[in-house]
């Protein structure tokens, strides 16, 4: 969890805020690669110098406004238990509007299109990152075009079949080459704005200003590149939980917004001095000694970026799957002492598969930028719209401060957004289609779950009840720990009622476990464990696991010795229902959306190795569930 940010000791803050340089600014640090090329790529805004200087003036304000205002002034404050991002973002808002049913469920649908939309995200950014970074190449030698797309899928393949090895070995150097890449980005612009200093008139609003005002079409087309700037700010809130506010904060403002500026400015000065670079920008500001150990340099930005976002899937994934919202997958922890250093095959290789697709079908990172900059601007609107539900319901701050607060980003992020929806057709389209599929996905298995747990209820037979009925003729008791799982407190399992059917005995101890995943990151031990005693040494437990907490039964378990439980390791066993879902035409879903669910049910991970059971001591029992 997040240490507090007050009384940081020196050395702790320099190192965190080292390693948030490396980590969170990796995607918005790879921007000056392909930003300003884009803006003014197909002449979609002509040369000179009235507009470079008000492009440039765009891009300063727009980093002013969207990330140091919006993400670092206010994003950054609505932290849930001190971790951040799209899901605990949708865990606060759910929760602060939970006595509102039906906007509760609304924003729940919209915070699932979010998360679903991150992953179109997910296969954009190393795509387009990776590709800038080799396009560099062209500018040393035309003839190598040829071998840019190549090259991009060698490395691609290497950083996804990497991943599997964790990234505790070479994370170590994510800080120090992304705090060098950010140094080159600010030394390459300090050369050309020292030949040209007069572009740094471009800080005033009124260039911009006067730019939106007097070519409005040409500027409106220009903010569908020039949200380019910011893809990655997202990272700053998701990170939040590893790293804290202050690191976060200081990172930025120290590091990564002067370079940053610095280089865009840098850009603009070359362009008005030799307007005929504006094919690559970013490596024409380079000397030609210099341009091999620049592409490498940047190439290493770009995989250290990719390298974030992947990780972010991960996490997403875990977090997802935790609240309900996906089905289980197989996690591999990486790291003996990091928890949240986890590898998700599933995810790894559907990512690879994309993001290999991305790079065949759109073959540069012009034709790309059209695709990215939808996807960002979607996620970017839902967080200022969940930001509004938690400061209004659940900070309870006045509706006049709210609107005024979360209102003018609104307006900037529709704006951006609409920028970009009329390049849908130019390739916006894609991450559109991955978030649908996976949106659907995650719908259809959030809804199936409810309606299995609904038909699981109806017929339930109260545990209390069936618990005294059996001790009327007691079965026979055998020695041990028997550990039922059941979705439902207060439900006999299916397990149990088989058990008894097939094997004719009950266990000496009898604990019948319900796990439940809760809107919050974290839960500690001391409110970990729920305990009801049921009589004949039969005992009802609730687990309560936060969705970044790792839902280990057995080591939860070990909590009982302080009730007065003890459950010996090796005389205790696990039984479980493995249930198979039955598509029917009763009320429900569409019966295409029954079928996929039952399939995804019976593709997901087993229970058991979700909870950590132990292989050697698990028993499952099979039953057929309609829905």
């Amino acid at each position: 969890m997040t240490a507090p940010d007050a009384h940081r000791p020196q050395a702790a803050l320099a190192a965190l805020t080292l390693a948030a340089i490396g980590v969170v600014y990796g995607d918005i640090g790879t921007s000056p690669l392909y930003a300003l090329k884009e803006v003014f790529a197909h002449d979609r805004v002509p040369l000179n110098p009235d507009n470079i200087l008000g492009i440039l003036s765009l891009a300063f304000w727009t980093l002013t406004v969207v990330v140091s205002l919006k993400y670092v002034a206010l994003i950054l404050r609505a932290d849930n238990n001190g971790e951040g991002g799209l899901i605990a973002m949708l865990a606060l808002a759910s929760q602060a509007v939970k006595d509102r049913p039906v906007l509760r469920s609304r924003l729940l649908l919209l915070g699932i299109f979010g998360t679903a939309i991150f992953f179109g995200d997910g296969v954009i950014t190393p795509a387009i990152s990776v590709l800038s970074a080799v396009e560099g190449l062209e500018v040393v030698e035309p003839g190598l075009h040829r071998f840019v797309v190549p090259l991009t899928l060698v490395i691609l393949t290497v950083l996804f079949a990497a991943q599997r090895f964790g990234t505790g070995v070479v994370g170590r150097f994510f800080g120090p080459i992304t705090l060098l890449w950010f140094g080159v980005l600010a030394v390459l612009g300090l050369m050309h704005i020292a030949q040209h200093p007069a572009v740094l008139v471009a800080l005033s609003p009124h260039y911009a200003v006067g730019f939106l005002l007097a070519h409005p079409g040409v500027a409106f087309v220009a903010l569908a590149a020039l949200v380019l700037c910011v893809t990655g700010a997202e990272a700053l809130y998701a990170d939040l939980g590893h790293f804290g506010k202050k690191p976060i904060r200081l990172a930025w403002f120290a590091v990564v917004m002067p370079a940053l500026v610095l280089n865009y400015f840098g850009q603009g000065a070359m362009l008005l001095q030799h307007p005929q670079n504006v094919g690559n920008p970013f490596y024409e500001m380079a000397p030609s000694w210099a341009l091999y150990p620049l592409i490498v340099l940047a190439t290493l930005a770009a995989v250290i970026a990719s390298q974030a976002l992947i990780t972010a899937a991960f996490s997403v994934t875990k977090q997802a799957i935790q609240l309900g919202y996906m089905p289980r997958l197989r996690l591999l922890h990486t790291s003996i002492r990091e928890t949240g250093q986890i590898y998700v095959p599933f995810v790894n290789w559907a990512l690879y598969a994309c993001i290999v697709v991305a790079v065949v079908a759109f073959g540069s990172s012009s034709a790309l930028a059209s695709a990215y900059g939808i996807a960002v601007t979607i996620d970017m609107t839902i967080t200022t719209v969940m930001t509004f539900f938690v400061i209004r319901y659940g900070w309870k701050l006045p509706l006049w401060l709210c609107l005024a607060a979360t209102g003018f980003f609104f307006v900037i992020d529709i704006i951006f957004f609409a920028a970009n929806a009329v390049k849908i057709l130019d390739g916006g389209w894609f991450p559109i289609l991955i978030g649908a599929a996976m949106f659907t996905l995650m719908t259809t298995w959030q809804q199936g779950r409810q309606l299995m747990s609904e038909r699981l209820r109806d017929e339930a037979i109260d545990l209390t009840v069936f618990i005294e009925s059996l001790f009327i003729h007691p079965p026979l008791r055998v020695p041990g720990t028997a550990v039922f799982l059941s979705a439902e407190k207060g439900a006999t399992p299916f397990a149990l009622l088989h058990n008894l059917k097939h094997n004719k005995v009950l266990h000496a101890q009898n604990v019948f476990v319900t796990v439940r995943h809760h809107e919050v990151p974290w839960i500690g031990f001391d409110r970990r464990v729920e305990v009801e005693a049921l009589g004949h040494d039969c005992w009802q437990v609730v687990l309560h696991f936060g969705f970044k907490n790792d839902p280990d039964v057995p080591e939860a378990l070990k909590l009982l010795a302080g009730r007065g439980i003890v459950l010996d390791d090796m005389e205790t066993s696990y039984f479980l229902s493995r249930d198979s879902v039955v598509p029917t035409f009763a009320q429900g879903m569409w019966l295409w959306r029954e079928k996929l669910f039952a399939s995804m049910h019976r593709n997901a991970a087993a229970a058991a190795d979700f909870l950590y059971l132990p292989a050697n001591r698990i028993v499952e029992l099979g039953s057929k569930v309609e829905i």
